[in-house]
């Protein structure tokens, strides 16, 4: 699973700003739920070929009773709980604070690896200006610009190297083994526990506890109709005698890893509520994570004709993206519906993993420009000339042509289309890359 980075400092300090810097994008906050994580924010960061997750805090700001221990410090503290390491922020420029001293006394006590990061050192000497940040005893001060990328890729690998990351990242080894890796995600009190203990509760499932990964993060693997699944919890499973009782505890981290650790990941969605922005949220970072997805809407049995129809429509407005998802709609209280989920759920894996042979995408591909052919762009027609499988979870098309910079997005879903109808792409994303090939005499006809 991705290690977890919670950035942590008093306000003002420039933890926004490194939150971005990290994230490569100022929209890349992929979570930011009302109500729950008000004053945390999620986002995901890469170096090399390791992959992170940032959580971005409030910040603290004490007040004269009782210190960072009040509404900004929960926040934080449950960042600095999901995290494996924490970044102290602290201001190069304004110097050391009594605000500092408490944030650094709190992060002792916990004894979780930490970075301590002077920002807005741009300039400045290390071994003079930063000399006063010694005091709050986190061991060595790593001077950085955020606003300007200075000292960005050294402070991450500082942050990641107590981790002892894997030199290459654990890819899908399990590809091909026959378990399909299932997460379940969904805001809370979709009724997550309800289905899970459906599942886990018939006769045909065959369930056993395995200990979790990262974190407590648990696995449940089973077996339905001679397919084997590994159920990847973002409720909290636990172990109760014999009986596997799901606990309703959203964690906002756990459910973004068990959406990258999985293969397919079944959205529920609440009936009765409608699509929310928290579930919008989770749908785009399904989507950004490639994985296939099913939808499933709960508490079906719970709403009037009227509501059903409030309920589709805001399906289709709020989840647009993921009109190549399945839909079907449930009621885990009273197990109805539940049978041809696990089709949908065994039909998108068998489309995240097809395998797209090169003579048939090249086929597909020139009968799709005899059709209709790319606008012109400028002085040039985009010219397709053939296309191969570049990945698989989700799948990969790698188009080569000339001049396909000019290939519009609208072109691009029309060749979309025509691939997902051929392979039967039902419940996974496609991706499309456009590969134009090098001129050689461009340069010469330049001159």
């Amino acid at each position: 699973m991705k290690p977890v980075i919670a950035l942590v400092g008093r306000p003002n300090v420039g933890k926004s700003t490194l939150f971005n810097r990290l994230t490569k994008s100022r929209d890349a906050i992929v979570a930011d739920f009302a109500g729950l994580t008000r004053d945390r924010h999620y986002g995901n960061g890469r170096q090399g070929k390791h992959e992170y997750i940032v959580i971005d805090t409030g910040g603290f700001e004490p007040d004269a009773e009782s210190g960072i221990f009040k509404e900004m410090a929960r926040q934080t503290r449950q960042a600095v709980a999901e995290a494996d390491v924490v970044v102290f922020v602290v201001d190069a420029r304004a110097g050391l604070s009594a605000q500092d001293h408490d944030i650094a006394n709190y992060l002792r006590r916990l004894g979780k690896p930490c970075v301590l990061a002077a920002n807005k050192a741009e300039g400045m000497k290390e071994g003079v200006q930063l000399v006063e940040f010694f005091e709050l005893g986190l061991g060595e001060v790593y001077g950085i610009s955020a606003a300007h990328g200075q000292g960005i890729r050294g402070l991450v690998d500082l942050a990641l190297a107590p981790l002892h990351l894997p030199e290459e990242p654990e890819d899908a080894e399990d590809a091909d083994n026959g378990t399909i890796k299932l997460a379940v995600a969904g805001r809370p009190n979709v009724g997550k526990s309800t289905l899970i203990n459906t599942w886990l509760g018939e006769e045909r499932l065959v369930a056993f506890d395995m200990p979790g990964t990262t974190r407590d993060a648990i696995t449940v693997p089973f077996e339905r109709d001679g397919q084997r699944f590994e159920l990847i919890d973002t409720a909290g499973l636990r172990r109760k005698g014999r009986v596997f009782e799901a606990i309703e505890k959203f964690s906002v981290v756990k459910t973004l890893q068990a959406i990258e650790s999985a293969n397919v990941v079944l959205l529920l969605l609440d009936a009765t509520q409608g699509v929310t922005d928290q579930d919008a949220h989770i749908a785009g970072y399904i989507l950004e994570s490639g994985r296939a997805v099913v939808l499933a809407v709960n508490k079906w049995d719970a709403v009037d004709s009227y509501q059903r129809e409030l309920v589709q429509r805001s399906i289709d407005t709020r989840l647009p993206f993921l009109k190549f998802a399945a839909l079907h709609f449930i009621s885990a209280r009273k197990r109805q519906g539940l049978g041809p989920v696990w089709e949908a759920i065994a039909r998108a894996h068998r489309a995240a993993m097809c395998k797209m042979s090169t003579p048939v995408l090249t086929r597909l591909l020139l009968e799709a420009v005899q059709f209709q052919s790319p606008q012109r762009g400028g002085m040039f027609r985009p010219k397709l000339r053939y296309a191969h499988q570049g990945g698989m979870n989700p799948p990969v098309i790698v188009i080569h042509g000339n001049s396909l910079e000019h290939v519009t997005d609208a072109y691009k879903r029309f060749l979309e289309g025509r691939f997902r109808k051929e392979f039967d792409l039902v419940g996974t994303p496609l991706r499309i890359e456009m590969k134009t090939s090098h001129n050689p005499y461009a340069e010469k006809n330049g001159s």
